[in-house]
C-alpha cells in the first residue's frame, strides 16, 4: 500500500554522501556557474551593442546565450544548495515546475538550433533572396513560434496524461529531470513510455532531422563554389555544427537510450554536461571562431581598462 501512497516530498540524492567530495563538487561548479553568466551576458551585451552584429546570425546567438543562461540558472543554483545540504529535499510543485521549465528550454533551445541552421542554409543556398526570407520581422516571428510550439508541445502531453507520483520518493539525480522523475510514476508503463516517446520525437529527433537536412543543402551548394570561397562558407557553419553535435548527442545519449540505462544514474551524469558544460562552452565557441566578436570583446575591455586607469 505504501508503493501506491502520493508523495509530495522528494529527496535528491545528488552525487556523493561523502562530504569532502561534495564541497569539491561544489567549487568547482559555482566556477562553472559564475563563468556561465559572465560569458552568456557579455555575448548579449556584445551583440546588442555593436551595430555590426545586428544580423540575423548574431541575432540567433544572442537568444541561444540567453536560453543557456535560463538552461543552467534552472537547475544549478538549488544543485548548489544541495551539495553544502545534508537534507536535499525538494517540493512536490517545486519539483513539477522545474521539470516543466527545464523541458519548456530544452525544447525551445533544440528549435532554435533549427532556426540557426535554417538560417546558415538560407544564407549559403539562397544569398540574393537572404535579406527578404530572414528580415527583422520574420526573425522576431520565428523566435516568438518556437517559444509558443515549445509551451504547447511540453504542456499537451502533461494535460492529456497527467502524472501521479508515488513512493518511494527518491529521486536518482541532482534535480528534478523529466525521466528520473517519471520513474517514481504510479502508473509507469502506460505514463512513461509515451511521455518520452512523445517528447522526445517533438524536441529532439524531428529537429536534428531538419538540420541534417540543411547542411546537406549547405554542402551541396558549398561544393558548387569556387575553392577560394568554401573555407570562408563552412567557416560560418563550425560553431553551430560543433554546439549541435554536444547538445543533440547529450540529449539522445539521455532521452532515447535503452530503458535500463534511462533509470540508472548513467542520466545524472550526462545530464551534467547540457545542464552546466553546455552553457558555459556554446558561448566561447561562438566567440573563439568569430572575430568580430572577439574584436569586439577587446575594445570592451580596453575601454573598461582606459575607464578605470582614468579614474584612478
Amino acid at each position: 500500500m505504501k508503493n501506491k501512497t502520493l508523495a509530495n516530498e522528494f529527496i535528491l540524492l545528488g552525487f556523493s554522501k561523502d562530504v569532502d567530495i561534495n564541497l569539491f563538487l561544489f567549487v568547482l561548479f559555482f566556477l562553472i556557474y559564475v563563468m556561465t553568466i559572465i560569458v552568456n551576458g557579455l555575448i548579449i551585451h556584445v551583440v546588442i551593442t555593436n551595430p555590426r552584429l545586428h544580423t540575423p546570425m548574431y541575432y540567433f546567438i544572442s537568444k541561444l546565450s540567453f536560453i543557456d543562461l535560463c538552461n543552467s540558472s534552472s537547475a544549478v543554483p538549488k544543485m548548489l544548495v544541495d551539495l553544502l545540504s545534508t537534507e536535499k529535499t525538494i517540493s512536490l510543485m517545486a519539483c513539477l515546475v522545474q521539470v516543466n521549465v527545464l523541458l519548456l528550454i530544452g525544447s525551445t533551445e533544440c528549435l532554435l538550433l533549427v532556426l540557426m541552421a535554417y538560417d546558415r542554409c538560407l544564407a549559403i543556398c539562397l544569398p540574393l533572396h537572404y535579406p527578404v526570407l530572414m528580415r527583422w520581422s520574420i526573425c522576431h516571428r520565428l523566435t516568438a513560434l518556437i517559444w509558443i510550439f515549445s509551451f504547447v508541445a511540453i504542456m499537451l502531453p502533461l494535460l492529456l496524461m497527467p502524472v501521479a507520483l508515488c513512493y518511494p520518493n527518491q529521486i536518482n539525480h541532482f534535480m528534478c529531470e523529466s525521466l528520473a522523475v517519471l520513474n517514481l510514476s504510479c502508473d509507469r508503463n502506460y505514463t512513461k513510455e509515451r511521455v518520452i516517446f512523445s517528447l522526445s520525437f517533438v524536441t529532439i529527433l524531428f529537429p536534428f532531422a531538419f538540420i541534417i537536412i540543411s547542411y546537406i543543402c549547405i554542402i551541396t551548394s558549398v561544393l558548387k563554389i569556387k575553392a577560394a570561397g568554401r573555407a570562408k562558407a563552412f567557416s560560418t557553419c563550425t560553431s553551430h555544427v560543433t554546439v549541435v553535435a554536444m547538445y543533440f548527442g547529450t540529449g539522445m545519449a539521455t532521452y532515447l537510450g535503452p530503458p535500463q540505462e534511462k533509470s540508472s544514474s548513467r542520466g545524472k551524469y550526462v545530464s551534467i554536461f547540457y545542464i552546466i558544460i553546455a552553457p558555459f562552452l556554446n558561448p566561447l565557441i561562438y566567440s573563439v571562431n568569430n572575430g568580430e566578436v572577439k574584436k569586439t570583446i577587446k575594445r570592451l575591455f580596453k575601454g573598461i581598462c582606459l575607464e578605470t586607469y582614468t579614474y584612478v
